[in-house]
């Protein structure tokens, strides 16, 4: 997969930060997305991201209480009538999917550099 380049300084506008999932469901309606309340340590309390991951995780409720890294500075989005606030980081398809996470646990909202 062959995407254009990016220069440093607009790679160092991305915001990438470790949140704990607080809860997560399937939105209804919907084959393929999820709600999740992820903590990043913010005085405001969780954020609502909406993610295309639900073929992936069968069992949602599995996600709650792990730590996985977001980008966190995108403009809020409407899906299906729900506003996500910010993107979960997640590589792969199929059998090869995974998500990105610490290897030891750190406060929510670590921010990765």
């Amino acid at each position: 997969m062959n995407k254009p380049r990016i220069s440093l300084d607009e790679f160092s506008k991305i915001d990438v930060s470790v949140g704990t999932v607080r809860s997560a469901e399937r939105v209804p309606d919907t084959d393929k997305l999820l709600r999740l309340l992820v903590d990043f340590g913010e005085e405001a309390g969780p954020r609502q991201i909406i993610s295309g991951i639900a073929a992936y995780v069968p069992e949602p409720e599995t996600l709650v209480g792990r730590q996985l890294a977001f980008v966190t500075n995108l403009e809020p989005r409407a899906i299906r009538g729900l506003e996500s606030n910010g993107m979960l980081f997640a590589v792969g398809s199929g059998e090869a999917f995974a998500f990105l996470s610490p290897d030891r646990a750190v406060p929510p909202g670590t921010a990765a550099h």
